[in-house]
């Protein structure tokens, strides 16, 4: 047995001077494994080369089993580590402005064809102010503090009541009383640390509507009344922003992209007038089902990172009426009015 060692190790070694790969090594030592189990299986045992090499095969088989499960656990290990290597997100490229912990968190954009790195760079750079803290702000928040929108402006100058979690979940219960703004930056800070917030605890006003505005790329409008909707749209009109608003009640909710400036309608072209009072009641006269604002906030937030990035069709020029209810969405096209008083059609 101890000549079949030293054959291994002169094949291994004169293997190693000669340059050949470990996998040809490995192969020489195999041919010599089962050559020797074979003299021991085959030879009867009175044979020379069987006393030779250990006269039994019960080591040589032994030492086999043993060297299937080594090679094994070391296969295995190997693509183990193949694929941990696979899925460790790539380091950041100088200048890419993204911190390695920021990769890995986009992973599932970076590796989208439609945003890619570009894109989220684009995600990163923009800077988005929300009206309104509540049913809709709530999530169209959270999903662009999730998709890594850079900046996210918040106005609104109500706090947290009971009544809102069946509906707002930005919020807690445990901050209830704290001012919505201040609410939804704490939950927009634990979600993701890479966005920067602007709490503004104030009343939008015709004084800083428009100044506010310029101050952003993209304005969401999530209020609940006809007042503030018009004058988000004169503010974000004159100051040239675009602007994704959206409205809901019981079980029905609507959502377009107002941009005139590129060539769609405003959102006054679309609704000249407020209706009449109680044709369209409040949440709070009439009721919405929990999970409405979720789908037609998720879907402002949605939009909001399409035009962001310039990813498939968006909304400018259709409306989009989502009835929960009976589970339809349909769109209606709509034009610019020449004789709207806020952007002329």
């Amino acid at each position: 047995m101890l000549a079949v060692v030293i054959v291994a190790a002169a094949l291994w070694g004169l293997g190693w001077m000669m340059g050949a790969s470990r996998r040809a090594r490995v192969v020489s030592l195999g041919i010599l494994y089962a050559a020797v189990l074979t003299a021991q299986l085959v030879l009867p045992p009175e044979a020379e080369l069987r006393a030779a090499t250990g006269g039994s095969p019960a080591p040589w088989l032994a030492l086999g089993v043993a060297g299937v499960m080594v090679g094994g656990y070391g296969a295995g290990l190997r693509r183990l580590r193949a694929r941990a290597a696979a899925n460790a997100p790539p380091e950041a490229p100088r200048g890419s402005g993204f911190r390695d912990a920021e990769l890995e968190r986009y992973a599932r954009h970076i590796v989208l064809r439609e945003i890619g790195g570009p894109g989220q760079k684009r995600l990163k750079a923009a800077r988005v102010l929300v009206v309104g803290a509540g049913g809709l702000g709530s999530p169209a928040l959270l999903y662009m503090a999730a998709a890594g929108v850079g900046t996210l402006g918040v106005i609104d100058d109500d706090t947290v009541e009971n009544a809102n979690l069946q509906r707002q979940v930005i919020h807690t219960d445990g901050r209830i009383g704290m001012p919505k703004v201040f609410s939804a930056a704490e939950a927009i800070g634990a979600l993701n640390p890479h966005v920067t917030v602007r709490p503004y605890h104030r009343r939008l006003t015709e004084e800083i509507a428009a100044g506010l505005m310029a101050e952003y790329d993209l304005v969401l409008d999530g209020s609940d009344n006809f007042d503030t909707r018009y004058l988000v749209n004169r503010a974000a009109v004159a100051a040239g922003v675009p602007l994704i608003a959206a409205a809901m009640t019981q079980w029905e909710g609507q959502i377009s992209l107002y941009d005139p400036a590129r060539g769609g309608p405003c959102y006054e072209c679309i609704f000249p007038e407020r209706p009449a009072p109680g044709l369209v009641p409040s949440c709070a006269e009439a009721g919405v089902v929990a999970p409405l604002p979720g789908v037609i906030g998720s879907m402002m937030a949605l939009e909001a990172v399409k035009h962001i990035t310039g990813a498939g069709q968006g909304l400018r020029g259709r409306l989009v009426i989502h009835d929960a209810l009976d589970a339809e969405t349909r769109a209606i096209r709509l034009r610019p009015r020449p004789d709207c008083a806020v952007c002329g059609g």
